[in-house]
């Protein structure tokens, strides 16, 4: 395999990945955000789907090296470890 159709490969399967963790991630968002908006007692279970969705999206940042949205990440990740915290 050459250099060049290696780094395709590399790139095709990146593209597979982040499409996957962007799909799961925001799906996962929108249950944490109604689950939290509907008072209905499920914050244990909204802010652990936050916490793997900001895991999701750091993946994908990683992958595509988009540093300031894996910051955002973490700052999500962290809002969700208070709320774990918070809410346990």
């Amino acid at each position: 395999m050459t250099d060049v159709s290696h780094q395709n490969a590399i790139t095709r399967d990146n593209r597979k990945l982040t499409s996957l963790f962007e799909v799961i991630g925001s799906i996962l968002a929108m249950v944490y955000a109604m689950s939290i908006a509907m008072n209905i007692g499920a914050e244990m279970l909204g802010f652990s789907l936050l916490l793997v969705s900001s895991a999701l999206f750091a993946g994908w940042a990683i992958l595509d090296r988009r540093w300031t949205f894996l910051l955002l990440q973490a700052f999500y990740a962290t809002s969700a470890i208070i709320g774990l915290i918070r809410w346990a």
